[in-house]
């Protein structure tokens, strides 16, 4: 059998095959690197090809169809993580000097004792 051919695959590996095609794809992947990490990962997880005899009926690895969203704040320098603090502190602050404007609390507590702290209530 010729390198390359998908003869050996059932329909449903050609199904996640294409599946995980179309999500690389979409995160901008070149149509030839989207199919050559697709068929990468249906192999890790299956073993390769399952229509011969001997390959049926072993348990999947569905390790390589998590491992995508693992890292997030890990992967990240200390410098990004720091930033990213500051930047979601800052617009914390924002949000709540802009809540204090439109009149309604988020929190829901009691009304009796609302103002904020330093404010002086306004006399007529």
């Amino acid at each position: 059998m010729p390198r390359g051919d998908k003869g050996s695959y059932t329909d449903k590996q050609k199904r996640q095959a294409e599946h995980i095609e179309e999500g690389y794809e979409k995160r901008g992947a070149s149509k030839e690197e989207a199919e050559r990490r697709a068929w990468a990962t249906v192999n890790k997880s299956s073993g390769g090809g399952k229509k011969s005899g001997s390959g049926r009926g072993k348990q999947e690895n569905k390790e390589p169809a998590k491992k995508g969203g693992k890292k997030a704040a890990a992967s990240q320098s200390h410098a990004t993580r720091v930033s990213a603090g500051k930047k979601a502190a800052a617009t914390r602050k924002r949000n709540a000097s802009a809540g204090s404007k439109k009149g309604a609390s988020k929190k829901g507590g009691s009304k009796k004792g609302s103002s904020k702290k330093g404010g002086s209530k306004k006399g007529s």
